[in-house]
């Protein structure tokens, strides 16, 4: 019985340890979704953006009027003066100020206002850059993703080829030894599959590196175990149905870099302005509201002096209009507003830049997506040539018509055939997607 149950025991611990070592099958939007949430540029970006808000609050709140108030207890002895009756007295005295100002902003030369316009414009900009940063991770991801499903292909192909190989292999070593086809087509074969299981390996390694990389841009350690869901991908008729001009009519809205640029010059534009307001004259409404209270007037007044009696007694008001006409301010203003120009220039600057980017990239991306449509045609049909050349110089081999080095070197040319329409497929593919997303469509597989 003891044993039985220790037999269970090992049993269940087996199969748990094996279902945790069991790999997880990532499906692309699952890894997209993943690095997004981890990625470090994304999170900094975020950040950035939560702080443009803060900014676009507080200059709102900057038009409102201010209000400030205070109080204060106080108690002396000695020699000291009272705050009611400023004379000098030798007695204790407790003593309480209240004050409250306020003061509201009436004119600046707009200041505030092209200041608050500003921060509209900042914190749009500043989600634009969020959405670069994660536009950036996702085509990253993506990259990553369709090269290990490249070398996934690879590697299968490999292993057909092996396994071909080695069928060949127990066939003619079969024909050998029934004294059929000479012992030295054996040795053959036997080096033609240790060749393809050197290839194998060097695919399987390839697949492992490829994965590696995607963890990597996930944050995931490189020691759990991972794999991806392979998508039935096809190529579809390989053409491509907007011109260059057309796509890059389209990024011009749909890409955010441009978009941030284009807000970021709106913005320097109402920094300058609220850089020449500081020449207008500032215009200002104040009050302010005072009272006190002192023990010494409770000893002197007749019959007492209650503390709401004398806060009341002691309160004053005041209100002013504030005006303040810049004259002479060491330079400052001109300066600030020679470098809000120059700001101004320069995010002209950027846009420009920022759309002659796009617009090469663009076209470097329709180029090399024509270049990979008609490679991957030119590579089908080399496959297909190939297919039919192998199959027919096969048939003259196990016929003895053909020796070894035909039949290897037919067979070498359709595998390498077979991997160059895997790289023009997958480069086409992952490169049409390209265009799709410089059209703000998004990468789906």
């Amino acid at each position: 019985m003891m044993k039985k149950l220790l037999l269970c025991c090992i049993l269940l611990v087996t199969a748990w340890a094996a279902h945790a070592q069991e790999k997880k099958v990532w499906t692309l939007q699952e890894c997209v979704d993943y690095a997004l949430k981890n990625n470090l540029n994304v999170k900094t970006n975020l950040l950035n953006a939560e702080t443009s808000k803060v900014n676009l609050d507080q200059s709102k709140f900057q038009m409102l009027p201010t209000l400030n108030g205070g109080g204060s207890y106080g108690y002396n002895w000695g020699r000291n003066i009272d705050p009611t009756t400023n004379q000098f007295e030798t007695e204790r005295i407790n003593s309480i100020n209240f004050q409250a100002s306020s003061s509201l902003l009436l004119f600046n030369g707009f200041r505030l206002f092209n200041n608050y316009k500003q921060s509209v414009t900042d914190n749009e900009a500043a989600a634009e850059d969020f959405i670069k940063a994660k536009n950036d991770v996702i085509i990253n991801v993506v990259t990553l993703y369709t090269t290990v499903i490249f070398n996934k292909e690879l590697l299968s192909n490999a292993q057909s080829q092996l396994t071909t190989t080695t069928q060949q292999l127990e066939r003619t070593r079969k024909l050998a030894e029934a004294g059929s086809v000479p012992r030295g087509n054996v040795l053959d074969l036997d080096a033609q599959q240790a060749s393809n299981e050197l290839n194998v390996i060097t695919n399987e390694n390839a697949v492992n590196l490829s994965i590696l990389r995607l963890k990597q841009a996930l944050q995931i350690p490189g020691s759990q175990t991972m794999d991806i869901e392979v998508p039935e991908l096809s190529v579809a008729d390989g053409t491509i149905d907007e011109t260059a001009e057309q796509i890059y009519e389209k990024a011009l809205t749909a890409m955010p870099e441009v978009r941030s640029a284009r807000l970021k010059l709106q913005s320097s534009l109402f920094a300058f302005k609220s850089a020449r307001g500081s020449y207008f004259p500032r215009l200002s409404v104040n009050g302010n509201l005072f009272t006190n209270y002192s023990s010494r007037l409770d000893d002197l007044a007749p019959g007492g002096y209650s503390r709401g009696e004398q806060l009341n007694d002691n309160l004053a008001q005041s209100a002013s209009l504030q005006l303040q006409i810049p004259i002479f301010n060491g330079y400052q203003t001109r300066a600030s507003v020679k470098r809000s120009y120059f700001n101004t220039q320069q995010a002209e600057i950027n846009l420009t830049s920022a759309e002659n980017t796009l617009r090469q990239a663009v076209e470097t991306s329709y180029n090399d997506a024509s270049a990979s449509s008609k490679t991957y045609q030119s590579a089908l049909r080399l496959v297909n040539a190939r297919e039919e050349a192998f199959r027919m110089l096969k048939q003259r081999y196990d016929n003895g018509a053909a020796n070894f080095v035909e039949y290897q070197t037919a067979e070498n040319a359709l595998f390498q055939a077979k991997s160059d329409l895997v790289r023009a497929k997958y480069d086409f593919i992952f490169k049409k997607k390209v265009l799709d997303f410089y059209q703000g469509k998004p990468i789906e597989f």
